[in-house]
């Protein structure tokens, strides 16, 4: 394992922690346990805690579920500063870093469409004789089709309108912040180990689309920047998924916080919680007379106040 480098040092100040859903559902269990999670660890600490509505995807997000989520969480007892910080209204700042990482030449558009790379994979599993690489959420990397493409050519299919994404050259990237990137683990009683990274199992993600002009990945490392998050803490599912953050933070100049993951809630199938599935809401669990004192009970938190 790479030794940590230089700059991996305690963040100055007070901690700042933040919960950060999207609204695009009701929240359930599993969002209970990650903000109750978050004000421990507040607390603990002496940290400040923050919200942040996590509503890029503008056909999925809707203002009912920001409003269902500020009332979870305010029956939960869980007290933010103000204001809350909403992603929608900040895509200025994230297409800035992405300007910058295109101006470096780290960015390429791809016209593929998910048929196609799915084709080319398939082509390229035949030819090899063997399975094609998969990231760790289990989807075939991209097998770089458009990574050569012409610029003259490229701005021209842009301009005619012809859908496209932007994607991260991931071997440049690495190459570009060197050796020795990672993060550091923190637990509930302030030890902390080097994690090191590995990007390149991602290959190359996107990072913005015609219709969402940022990505998750993006999004979440330039607001933690912003907001001076110093720790974040998550669930297990997005532990692999901070490779990619620990590298769009050296390439942007951004420092990287300190992290926590944290359990994931399984329901009777041995299948994490999720909107996606139909788990039980906090606000069909209220209408069934389940307290917010329950809620905490369950999940091992201290009472709220």
């Amino acid at each position: 394992m790479p030794a940590p480098p230089p700059d991996f040092c305690k963040p100055p100040g007070k901690p700042v922690f933040r919960f950060a859903p999207s609204p695009n559902g009701r929240l359930h269990l599993g969002h209970a346990l990650s903000a109750l999670t978050n004000e421990a660890l507040a607390r603990r600490f002496g940290g400040r805690l923050l919200l942040r509505i996590e509503d890029i995807d503008r056909g999925r997000c809707r203002p009912e579920f920001v409003d269902g989520i500020l009332a979870d969480l305010d029956w939960l007892g869980i007290r933010f500063e103000q204001p809350v910080r909403r992603q929608s209204a900040h895509f200025g700042d994230y297409a800035s870093a992405l300007a910058s990482l295109r101006a470096r030449r780290l960015v390429y558009p791809c016209f593929c469409s998910r048929q196609e790379i799915r084709a080319a994979v398939m082509g390229r599993e035949s030819a090899a004789g063997g399975a094609w690489p998969a990231d760790p959420d289990g989807a075939p990397l991209y097998p770089g089709s458009c990574q050569m493409l012409d610029e003259a050519a490229a701005a021209r299919r842009i301009a005619a309108g012809e859908p496209h994404v932007l994607r991260l050259d991931m071997a440049q990237a690495v190459a570009a912040i060197g050796d020795g990137a990672g993060y550091e683990l923190f637990d509930e009683e302030g030890g902390r180990r080097f994690v090191a990274a590995r990007p390149g199992r991602w290959g190359d993600i996107v990072l913005a689309r015609k219709d969402v002009p940022t990505s998750y990945h993006l999004a979440v490392v330039v607001d933690d920047a912003l907001q001076g998050v110093t720790h974040v803490v998550r669930g297990r599912d997005l532990e692999a998924a901070t490779d990619i953050h620990v590298v769009l933070q050296r390439l942007l100049g951004l420092p990287t916080p300190l992290y926590h993951f944290h359990r994931l809630l399984i329901d009777a199938d041995g299948r994490k919680l999720a909107k996606s599935r139909s788990s039980e809401s906090l606000a069909a669990m209220r209408e069934r007379g389940v307290s917010a004192g329950m809620i905490r009970h369950e999940l091992g938190a201290r009472p709220a106040g």
